[in-house]
């Protein structure tokens, strides 16, 4: 199957959006690629976010338009049930925010990196976003990374956003299967996870396919300037890092079973490196391999192993 035959189901996660979704809808149907089905999981809107989407269904011309009701229970549960939904079939799957706008191949040219691949692997591409204000002005771009994708990085690191993610059905079921096991800390950080953790291939693109839009009702930040940066080591260093590991470990506990063997030794010196005593601690690090993307942040990794902040 050639790449413009493939169906792919656009995820996308609403709430109070009415502002901003017209904007990037119109950016989906701007896609160079022909067929796409749109599926929305409106979580609670009491704006007109509704109104603007159902008055988009009659002029979706790539394929069809279909509003869920979300389960009200904040925005990674809200993608859960997306996941988790056997009535939403398609060949591959995108996330998909409600405020932010796609460049024109952001699916295109993810599709063409699969194709080199078999259709039974586990893939997802991602990669950097632009960043832009309220009212779309660019002010920036997410950090380059160039260190590979690995679960090594999993572990420490969510490398993109969601909003950037394409899986194809291998990866998607492997998703699925996962998260019906287990809640996530968020649906792009966890999909980083279980793809590298089963043996999957996750691809960045260098390039910035998605303008993210900031502002004061984002619920995730960007990364893409050096005051975001260090407010995120201040997180590491509080305590919110250790935290989200918490959760991303029990997840992946209930997921031994789809892990690769060196994933799983890996996960085990990484859990075993967060006890003991301090030379036990950085020496399970130190063998596990685990990685941040840059030399500062990995670093900084250490620095908080060495004070228990992990």
């Amino acid at each position: 199957m050639g790449k413009t035959d493939l169906r792919i189901a656009v995820l996308m996660g609403t709430k109070d959006g009415a502002a901003f979704v017209d904007e990037q809808i119109q950016s989906l149907l701007a896609q160079s690629h022909l067929l796409i089905d749109l599926w929305i999981s409106d979580d609670g809107s009491a704006d007109g976010t509704v109104a603007v989407i159902e008055a988009w269904k009659p002029r979706w011309t790539k394929g069809r338009i279909t509003l869920l009701e979300g389960p009200r229970q904040g925005f990674a549960a809200n993608f859960r049930s997306m996941i988790l939904d056997p009535g939403i079939d398609a060949d591959c799957y995108a996330f998909c925010d409600q405020d932010d706008v796609w460049e024109p191949d952001r699916l295109e040219s993810a599709l063409g990196w699969m194709q080199a691949f078999d259709a039974g692997i586990p893939l997802m591409s991602c990669s950097r976003t632009s960043t832009m204000t309220e009212t779309g002005r660019l002010v920036g771009h997410s950090p380059l990374f160039s260190r590979p994708p690995s679960f090594r990085n999993a572990l420490v690191q969510s490398i993109a956003g969601g909003n950037t993610m394409l899986l194809n059905r291998a990866a998607r079921d492997l998703l699925a299967k996962a998260s019906a096991r287990t809640g996530f800390v968020s649906h792009d950080w966890w999909a980083y996870l279980i793809v590298t953790g089963a043996g999957g291939v996750v691809r960045y693109d260098p390039r910035p396919l998605v303008r993210y839009r900031q502002h004061a009702a984002n619920l995730v930040g960007a990364n893409a300037s050096w005051q975001a940066r260090i407010s995120r080591l201040g997180r590491l260093f509080k305590g919110q890092f250790a935290d989200w590991t918490d959760l991303n470990l029990a997840g992946l506990a209930v997921n031994r079973d789809l892990l690769t063997k060196d994933a799983v030794a890996c996960l085990d010196l990484f859990a075993n490196g967060r006890r003991g005593s301090l030379f036990q601690r950085l020496g399970a690090l130190r063998k596990s391999g685990v990685y941040r993307q840059t030399f500062a942040g990995t670093l900084g990794l250490y620095l908080a192993f060495v004070l228990g902040r992990i």
